[in-house]
C-alpha cells in the first residue's frame, strides 16, 4: 500500500471516530455520512485490496432488459455527453438502482484507471462495496453528488473524480445513476451541471415515450421552452384525467410528489377543459398556447399532443367522449402534417377556403405531395362526395391534351371515337378538377383555358352548345411561373385567374414532422393486419437524408423495404446499399429536443458549422458557460478559475460553441 494510500485510510478512520458519540450527525456533509456507513454499517476496510465485484453476463442481460426503455434513451444522452467531455478523460456510465454498471463509454486516457478500478459493465458500484463513490453515494444520497479523489471511501478509488445524478421514473421510484468519472485533479463543477442536464434530458424523453399512447400536455412558463429539457409534461386519459407526471412538471406546479396530482382533472389545474385545451393545439398547429394555473393564476404556455399509433404515427383529432357537439371532425388534411408549422399553415389557409370555391396554386419540388394535398383538400371540402379528377398536363401529349381536357363529340376528327368522350372538365363537374404541372400546358391552349375559367362553360370539340361548370380549381407546379411569363411560355391573366390563394409546399428534408411523416407512410405501406416497425437506427438515418425526391422518393423506398422485408422490423440493415452510402454526405441530424432560444451574447450556430442548429446538450453547455460569463463580467480568467479549467480549453469551448461577446468579434 503507497504512503497515499495509508494516509488515507488514517484520515477516513480518524473522520469517523471523531464523529461518532456526537449528537450532530445530521449535520454532516454527505461524504462524512457516508464514510460512517462504509466503517460502521458495511464494515468495509478502507485499504481492501479485494477484486471488484462484478456480475454474471447472464445476470447483467436481465438487468439491462428490465430497464431497455431507459437504457435506449440513455445511450444517445451518454453519446452526446461524452462528446462534450471528451479529450477531459472521462468516462460516462450508467446504473441501475442496485449500482450494477449497465453501459460505459471510457476516454480512451481513462483506460488505465478504469482497469485499476473495475469500471465495466457489469461490475457492481454500490455504496456497500465500493464504499463512497458517485454512483453509489448518489444512490444513497437520492441527490446529484461530486466525489473528488480523496473523498473517496476506499484507497483504490482515490485517483477519481466524480459526478453523479440519480434518474427517477414517473412514479418518483429511483431507477438508476448517471454518472462522469475521469482522473481530474480539479473538480470542474460544470461536469456535474451537464449529467443533470443530462439526466433531465433522459427522463423526460423516457416519460414521452412510455405515455406515447395517451394525450400529454407539454408546458412552461415561457413559450420557447415548451418541447426543451426545462418542459414539464403530464399524461392525461381521453376522459382528461392525469395518468402520471414528470419531475419537471412537478417543480412548476408546487407538487411535492406524483401522488398528489394523479387522477385530477385537467380543469382542477389549469383553467381550461381537456376538449378545449386539445381544439387549441389543433387550431394552433401545436404551437404552445397561454393557460393559467388555477391555484395562482400563474401563467404558462401548453401544447396538446395526441396519442401516438402503434407504427409511431401521431392520431389524427378527433371527438372526445363527452364532446361531440361543436367538436371539428377529423378531415383528410389532419392527414397531410403531423406538426410541421409551414405545412400546418397551409392547412389551416385550406380550411378556411374549404366552403368557397377559391382557385388554388401548389408550388412545390417534384415529390413533394402537391396531388396528395389537392385530394386531401378536396376531401375535406363540401365536395369530397362528388369526383376528383387529375391531369398531368406534362404527360399526356400536345396533340392529345385538348381533346383530353375538354372532350368531343362522335366524328370531331380522324380516329375519334365513335361515342365520343367527355373531357376532364366534364368529368369533374361538381367536383375538384385538379391541373399537375400546369406550367407545361402548351401556349396555346392556355387562351381556351382561360375563357372556360372566366365563362364556366365548355364545349368540347365537334361541339356547338355549350355545357355549364361547376368545378373547383386546384392547380400545381414545379416551375417558376414568373419566369415563364416574363419568357412568353405562360399567359399572365391565366396566371392571375389560377392565383386565388398560392400554397408552397416544403420539400421533406425541410420537414420538421419528417419523423411522423416516415412513420405514418410505413402505416400506409405496411400489409393489412401486420403492421412493420422502424428502429430507431433507421428512422434516424432516414430523416437525415437529402431526399432529392421529395415524399414520392421516401414512399417508394418504404414500399420496397417493405416487401423486401425478412421480419416485421425494419432496421440499417433493410436499407438499399446506394442509401447508406449517402448518408455520409446527409446533413447532420436535427437536435434531440428543441434548444432553448438564444441568450445574449450567444451565437445561433452550431459547434460544427453555420447554419446548423445545436444538440439539447451543446445548448446546455453554452447555456452554463454563458451564465459565468455573465458572472464574471466576461473576464476570461475569472471564468477559467470557477470551471477549473485553463484559459485555452475555455477559449476553445467559446469557439466550439459560437459563443460571442456582445460587443467584440467571435473568439479565435
Amino acid at each position: 500500500m503507497s504512503r497515499f494510500a495509508v494516509e488515507h485510510v488514517k484520515r477516513v478512520r480518524s473522520v469517523v471516530q471523531d464523529r461518532i458519540g456526537t449528537d450532530h450527525l445530521g449535520t454532516a456533509n454527505r461524504i462524512t455520512r457516508s464514510w460512517i456507513r462504509c466503517l460502521n454499517d458495511y464494515q468495509l476496510d478502507p485499504g481492501t485490496c479485494a477484486e471488484p465485484e462484478v456480475v454474471a453476463a447472464i445476470e447483467l442481460q436481465e438487468r439491462q432488459a428490465r430497464l431497455a426503455d431507459v437504457q435506449a434513451v440513455a445511450k444517445v444522452e451518454m453519446a452526446n455527453l461524452y462528446q462534450q467531455l471528451a479529450g477531459s478523460g472521462y468516462a460516462i456510465m450508467l446504473t441501475d438502482r442496485e449500482g450494477v454498471l449497465l453501459n460505459y463509454f471510457g476516454d480512451p486516457a481513462f483506460t488505465h484507471a478504469a482497469s485499476k478500478t473495475g469500471l465495466a459493465q457489469g461490475a457492481v458500484w454500490s455504496e456497500r462495496v465500493q464504499g463512497t463513490n458517485g454512483m453509489g453515494t448518489c444512490l444513497v444520497e437520492r441527490r446529484p453528488i461530486t466525489v473528488h479523489r480523496d473523498e473517496h471511501y476506499l484507497s483504490r478509488n482515490i485517483g477519481l473524480s466524480c459526478a453523479a445524478a440519480p434518474i427517477f421514473d414517473h412514479e418518483g421510484d429511483l431507477v438508476g445513476v448517471l454518472d462522469a468519472s475521469g482522473e481530474s485533479r480539479l473538480a470542474q463543477q460544470h461536469t456535474l451541471a451537464l449529467v443533470c442536464m443530462s439526466v433531465q434530458m433522459i427522463e423526460n424523453r423516457v416519460f414521452l415515450h412510455q405515455f406515447r399512447h395517451d394525450y400529454i400536455l407539454r408546458f412552461h412558463n415561457r413559450p420557447e421552452f415548451v418541447g426543451t429539457l426545462h418542459e414539464g409534461a403530464i399524461a392525461l386519459s381521453t376522459e382528461g384525467k392525469v395518468l402520471a407526471a414528470s419531475r419537471g412538471a412537478l417543480f412548476q406546479l408546487g407538487f411535492s410528489g406524483p401522488d398528489e396530482i394523479a387522477g385530477r382533472d385537467i380543469g382542477e389545474l389549469f383553467n381550461v377543459t381537456f376538449p378545449g385545451l386539445v381544439d387549441s393545439s389543433v387550431r394552433r398547429a401545436f404551437h404552445p398556447v397561454p393557460i393559467f394555473e388555477v391555484r395562482n393564476s400563474a401563467r404558462f404556455f401548453a401544447v396538446v399532443y395526441q396519442p401516438v399509433a402503434t407504427n409511431g404515427l401521431r392520431r389524427a383529432p378527433r371527438s372526445l367522449p363527452g364532446h361531440g357537439a361543436g367538436q371539428q371532425a377529423p378531415t383528410a388534411l389532419d392527414t397531410v402534417q403531423f406538426g410541421d408549422p409551414v405545412m400546418a399553415g397551409h392547412v389551416a389557409t385550406a380550411r378556411r377556403i374549404a366552403e368557397r370555391n377559391v382557385a388554388t396554386v401548389l408550388l412545390g419540388e417534384t415529390g413533394t405531395g402537391k396531388e396528395v394535398f389537392a385530394r386531401a383538400m378536396h376531401l375535406s371540402g363540401p365536395r369530397a362526395s362528388r369526383p376528383f379528377v387529375a391531369i398531368n398536363c406534362a404527360s399526356i401529349p400536345e396533340s392529345l391534351i385538348e381533346s383530353e381536357l375538354f372532350g368531343y363529340r362522335s366524328g370531331a376528327f380522324t380516329g375519334a371515337s365513335k361515342d365520343g368522350q367527355r373531357g376532364k372538365l366534364l368529368q369533374a363537374n361538381g367536383g375538384t378538377l385538379f391541373l399537375d404541372e400546369i406550367g407545361d400546358m402548351p401556349f396555346t391552349l392556355q387562351a381556351r383555358l382561360l375563357r372556360v375559367l372566366e365563362e364556366r362553360e365548355v364545349v368540347p370539340l365537334g361541339g356547338e352548345a355549350p355545357v355549364k361548370l361547376d368545378i373547383r380549381l386546384i392547380s400545381a407546379t414545379h416551375c417558376d411561373l414568373a419566369k415563364k411569363i416574363a419568357a412568353g411560355e405562360f399567359r399572365e391573366d391565366l396566371y392571375y385567374r389560377l392565383q386565388g390563394v398560392t400554397l408552397r409546399l416544403p420539400p421533406l428534408r425541410e420537414r420538421a414532422d419528417r419523423r411522423a411523416l416516415i412513420a405514418y407512410l410505413a402505416g400506409q405501406e405496411s400489409d393489412e393486419g401486420s403492421v412493420v416497425e422502424l428502429d430507431e437506427p433507421l428512422l434516424a438515418a432516414l430523416e437525415r437524408l437529402r431526399w432529392p425526391g421529395n415524399v414520392r422518393q421516401l414512399r417508394h423506398l418504404l414500399r420496397s423495404m417493405i416487401a423486401l422485408r425478412e421480419s416485421d422490423s425494419l432496421g440499417l440493415r433493410d436499407l438499399p446499399p446506394e442509401y447508406r452510402l449517402d448518408l455520409d454526405d446527409a446533413a447532420p441530424s436535427l437536435p434531440l429536443e428543441p434548444a432553448p432560444a438564444p441568450a445574449a451574447g450567444a451565437c445561433p450556430v452550431s459547434a460544427s458549422g453555420a447554419g446548423q442548429a445545436l444538440t439539447a446538450l451543446e445548448s446546455a453547455e453554452r447555456e452554463v458557460l454563458l451564465q459565468a460569463l455573465d458572472r464574471h463580467g466576461w473576464n476570461m480568467s475569472g471564468v477559467a478559475r470557477e470551471l477549473n479549467i485553463s484559459r485555452n480549453t475555455l477559449y476553445r469551448k467559446l469557439q466550439r460553441l459560437n459563443i460571442q461577446h456582445p460587443d467584440k468579434a467571435l473568439f479565435h
